[in-house]
């Protein structure tokens, strides 16, 4: 018995491989910078700061100096360190030196002073101080006025900008605006 039972075993080992044959070791590669938590990076430029951003999901990978992020959220400052507009998307990615923000899905920024921009995706550069999409965008101005159209160009407090073309409106209090403007006209 003890035999038949050795033989039997013998052939089921012999018959089968173990796992480690099968796996070829491949390197797997990483990112040279991986937080897959509440992540907040600020850049100064002197005394004052310039940029903070916070997501829950960062990474960078070698050879370039690009951040990918997920979400974004981004408070961005004046010169003088006045918080000049807020955005947030879906994801978004932006370099080292903090030179740009592109922001992807469901984007959102919002002016100190009231004026706030939907959109696909926004890029901001620093160097020109000017926010702009390519895309859809809605602006919903600080009195409430609300104009959508394609294309969108600003700087970046909110304060100065236009859209593109395609543009339509909706204008609060429309009546009653166009009487004032009137009877400034009328001696």
């Amino acid at each position: 018995m003890w035999i038949y039972f050795s033989c039997i075993l013998a052939l089921l080992l012999g018959c089968t491989k173990t796992q480690d044959e099968d796996i070829v070791w491949e390197p797997k590669e990483h990112p040279v910078m991986l937080f897959s938590d509440t992540t907040v990076l600020e850049l100064y430029e002197g005394p004052n700061i310039s940029w903070k951003v916070k997501t829950a999901y960062l990474e960078r990978w070698g050879g370039s100096d690009s951040i990918f992020v997920k979400p974004i959220f981004a408070d961005i400052y004046d010169s003088l360190g006045n918080k000049a507009a807020f955005l947030r998307a879906d994801s978004g990615n932006l370099n080292m030196r903090m030179t740009f923000v592109r922001a992807y899905g469901r984007v959102y920024a919002l002016s100190p002073k009231g004026a706030a921009v939907r959109a696909d995706s926004l890029l901001w550069l620093k160097r020109d101080d000017k926010i702009r999409t390519d895309g859809p965008v809605r602006v919903v101005g600080e009195t409430g006025d609300v104009l959508q159209g394609i294309g969108f160009i600003s700087d970046s407090k909110l304060e100065n900008w236009q859209i593109r073309s395609k543009v339509t409106g909706i204008f609060q209090d429309a009546a009653n605006r166009l009487r004032e403007e009137d009877s400034k006209l009328v001696p």
